[in-house]
């Protein structure tokens, strides 16, 4: 495995670990009364609120629902599809 097949894995995982975040966020929207700063749930808020909040001031609540999580689920699946999936840009490159 050379530098350009592990460089795609890592694109992968990193892709597929966000995803995994993000879906963990939107179980945690459903329960108002967890203290996400406290150490299980920190876990998940910590990496992705740097992604929520910018997102937030352009998205507003539908029917109090925070919708950021969903979106950006949405945004990595289509990331990683795009680049790392079976036709993806890296995958192609990466057989010829």
């Amino acid at each position: 495995m050379n530098l350009s097949s592990w460089g795609a894995v890592s694109v992968s995982l990193l892709l597929g670990l966000m995803t995994i975040l993000f879906i963990f966020r939107i179980v945690l929207t459903w329960y108002p009364q967890a203290e996400l700063t406290r150490f299980p749930f920190s876990l998940v808020v910590v990496p992705t609120e740097p992604f929520l909040a910018p997102l937030r001031k352009v998205v507003s609540p539908i029917g109090g629902v925070d919708i950021t999580p969903i979106i950006w689920v949405g945004l990595c699946t289509l990331l990683r599809e795009i680049l790392v999936g079976q036709q993806g840009l890296i995958t192609m490159a990466l057989t010829n």
